[in-house]
């Protein structure tokens, strides 16, 4: 079943030869685009309805793309977001992901890509749904645990499994890059040394 209606795309650019470029190569894909260029004609259509996916500009004229996703309270939105930056703009996509944007993409980018970026992020997504609480193999209770986000617990779950930056990617949908900045939030939030600190933690918080 899919979480999108019409397998719905939403793009906010403000640049129109982005969602021009966008909306072609997804729509040639099979998906339905809806695009818009500013932040508030997104948040008005993402309250009404559930996209399949987001992609958002983290410059926006009025309110930045952060603000939105604070506003869109992502952290618990039903649906994949993505924050399109440009090069310079790393630390400001860092922090967009700590509130709750799924990953990032980077200007000037390779349409192709994105849309195999983004067709793995919602094949994810449906997984991690399908899978519902099951999908948190953290049911043990350790120090910091309640500090996590859900997809800081996900990507938790996959290093204490041993799985490599680029495994955990793959699995979550999201880019190697990304794994690596939850990993070192979660790395900070329970105050682990490095990776075997932190499988040390977990099995040792669940045998209280």
């Amino acid at each position: 079943m899919s979480q999108g209606p019409n397998n719905e795309i939403i793009i906010v650019d403000d640049d129109p030869s982005v969602r021009d470029a966008l909306s072609v190569v997804f729509s040639l894909e099979g998906y339905h685009v809806t695009s818009f260029a500013d932040g508030q004609s997104l948040l008005n259509a993402a309250r009404a309805r559930t996209p399949s996916c987001i992609l958002l500009d983290v410059h926006m004229p009025g309110q930045s793309g952060l603000d939105i996703l604070k506003e869109l309270n992502a952290q618990a939105y039903p649906a994949p977001i993505f924050i399109i930056s440009g090069q310079g703009d790393i630390p400001m996509a860092v922090d967009a992901i700590k509130h709750g944007a799924l990953d990032f993409i980077e200007k000037p980018f390779n349409a192709e890509t994105v849309v195999s970026r983004v067709r793995e992020a919602i094949e994810a997504w449906d997984r991690r749904r399908e899978a519902g609480a099951s999908a948190d193999v953290l049911g043990v209770a350790f120090p910091g645990r309640d500090s996590l986000t859900p997809r800081e617990r996900e990507v938790l779950t996959q290093i204490a499994g041993g799985a490599s930056n680029k495994e955990a990617g793959r699995l979550l949908g999201i880019s190697p890059r990304t794994i690596e900045v939850h990993r070192a939030r979660v790395m900070e939030k329970l105050g682990a040394k490095n990776a075997a600190d932190l499988v040390r933690i977990v099995l040792s918080g669940g045998q209280h």
